[in-house]
């Protein structure tokens, strides 16, 4: 990390609450975790965006729509954490193994390829987003709110990934290990991971 963060041992307060949520939720202390530490308040309030977010859209498209914007935006460590919640919150390796093969995600199925499509869009230019941009994921089975969701996701995505890597945090180690070192390495599209 560039900056010197708050020792989980020296943590008090608000920090020390955040701190333990993140170690109840991971098994172990994130090291995204010491980026919000100064501030626990930014923390908790992205927190509260993101699961509204996530928890107002199907959980798989979100998860679809946050690897795309994360591998968009160079994030290894968000890109690691959502494949690995695709894998195993959503039960969906194959298309894990998908998106490793084909980063731009090509061989996708058709819904999928377009919500992934569209959220590398907004997360890399999203002035250039156009109305046939859209009305692609109209023509795949999307509504506007289903659309709606997608930008949101991917929107959110910015602010973490840019805060992290502003920061210089790296993905943990535990993380890296949930996959096998060939299918790591394909998501290694940033800075990587911490060593152990």
């Amino acid at each position: 990390m560039f900056i010197e963060t708050i020792a989980e041992d020296a943590a008090t307060g608000a920090t020390a609450d955040y701190y333990r949520h993140q170690r109840d939720s991971w098994g172990f202390l994130p090291n995204y975790a010491g980026a919000f530490g100064h501030r626990p308040e930014v923390a908790q309030a992205w927190n509260g965006l993101n699961l509204a977010i996530r928890n107002g859209m199907d959980r798989r498209r979100f998860e679809i729509a946050t690897i795309a914007a994360a591998r968009a935006l160079r994030s290894t460590y968000c890109t690691t954490a959502h494949s690995m919640f695709l894998r195993d919150v959503c039960g969906d390796e194959a298309s894990l193994h998908r998106i490793a093969e084909s980063p731009a995600g090509e061989t996708l199925d058709e819904q999928d390829r377009a919500v992934y499509r569209f959220a590398t869009k907004v997360a890399t230019d999203a002035a250039s987003v156009e109305q046939d941009d859209v009305d692609r994921l109209r023509a795949v089975g999307l509504s506007d709110p289903d659309i709606a969701d997608v930008v949101y996701a991917a929107a959110a995505r910015s602010f973490f990934t840019r805060v992290l890597d502003g920061l210089g945090a790296q993905l943990d180690p535990q993380t890296a290990e949930a996959f096998d070192p060939e299918l790591y390495a394909s998501m290694v599209v940033g800075r990587k991971a911490a060593d152990q």
